[in-house]
């Protein structure tokens, strides 16, 4: 019987779960433009950032996600999200949306249906300090997903842009005493191997980096003080803990094939326990189902499926100006 009174009166729970590539010892880490592999030193040695926190935050909301029926996998029946869709068809969700709640998809469409019950919703937060329970109740009934995994409103109308709610549950894979693993390839043109390589004909040789490791290991940080600060009751807390740790068993159970080059598996995956509160093992997937659906029906009326309708068109961004303006700017570029 899963036991989860140990975490009462616990602020955070940590895992450090180490994992080992599924094949062989070399792995592709994650790429940043103009940086490629972010490695660094540290007092343990030369290190490898692997996965981010932002790229662990979506994997660990696309592993609840069946992509065959376009909804959240079964034993989330009845958790709230927003479905978008596209002449009548299946668009997206807040569920595969990187900004969740924020998905242009909702906000910046000709169909202002959504972002006016927003707005009535969290009216009262148009003055004064942010009424943080009430922000986390309005969240809890358009996508509890939000809760746990960070949610910033960015948008004027709401509140002047001031709607942010930090991860409760992040995440990170880095690696410990790397070393390059270098090889390389080519792309071959049996028919014209002379032929022009930027019109994509010709043989193109190529160098790759990969990596080996002393160890690799996944950090994951549960906030339970932050899901307790919400306000929202017992029952909910009980519910976006049971939420978290069912995201975490189902990721590390499943696919961690991060890239092509990157499939990893844990050390000893039947034997999860945590590296601060030493006394708790994480919960087998079927026993956290169980608990779950029961969890969701206590909180199910404070839940709801929005469905959203996106007609508008589907713009490329216009190119950059090559002038003197665009090249004095510092400019941002998400990961991958």
């Amino acid at each position: 019987m899963t036991d989860l009174s140990p975490l009462n009166g616990v602020n955070r729970l940590l895992f450090t779960v180490p994992l080992k590539p599924l094949q062989s010892d070399r792995f592709q880490p994650t790429g940043f433009p103009n940086l490629g592999a972010a490695t660094y030193q540290s007092s343990a040695g030369q290190k490898l950032l692997v996965e981010s926190a932002q790229s662990m935050a979506n994997r660990l909301e696309t592993v609840c996600w069946d992509t065959v029926n376009n909804q959240p996998v079964a034993e989330l029946n009845g958790i709230s999200h927003v479905t978008v869709k596209r002449g009548g068809k299946f668009l997206t969700d807040t569920m595969l949306e990187a900004h969740r709640l924020n998905s242009p998809y909702l906000l910046e469409g000709k169909d202002t249906s959504f972002i006016r019950k927003l707005k009535a919703d969290l009216g009262g937060l148009a003055d004064g300090p942010i009424d943080r329970r009430l922000l986390a109740t309005v969240v809890l009934k358009y996508d509890v997903g939000s809760l746990i995994h960070g949610l910033f409103l960015a948008k004027s109308e709401l509140a002047g842009g001031r709607l942010r709610i930090a991860r409760a549950l992040s995440a990170f894979i880095e690696a410990t005493g790397v070393r390059v693993a270098a090889s390389g390839g080519v792309k071959n043109d049996h028919v014209n191997p002379s032929g022009d390589t930027k019109a994509g004909f010709g043989n193109v040789p190529f160098a790759r980096d990969e990596f080996t490791a002393e160890s690799i290991d996944c950090h994951i940080n549960l906030d339970l003080a932050q899901i307790r600060g919400y306000g929202l009751g017992d029952d909910v807390e009980h519910l976006l803990i049971l939420l978290a740790l069912y995201r975490i068993r189902r990721l590390l159970d499943g696919d961690l094939r991060l890239r092509t080059a990157c499939d990893l598996e844990p050390v000893d995956g039947a034997n999860i326990v945590a590296s601060r509160l030493t006394d708790f093992a994480l919960p087998a997937l079927t026993d956290l189902a169980k608990l779950l659906a029961t969890a969701i029906g206590k909180c199910g009326d404070r839940m709801t499926h929005e469905t959203v309708s996106f007609e508008d068109d589907l713009k490329k961004a216009k190119a950059a100006k090559n002038d003197k303006s665009n090249d004095d700017s510092d400019t941002e570029t998400d990961e991958e």
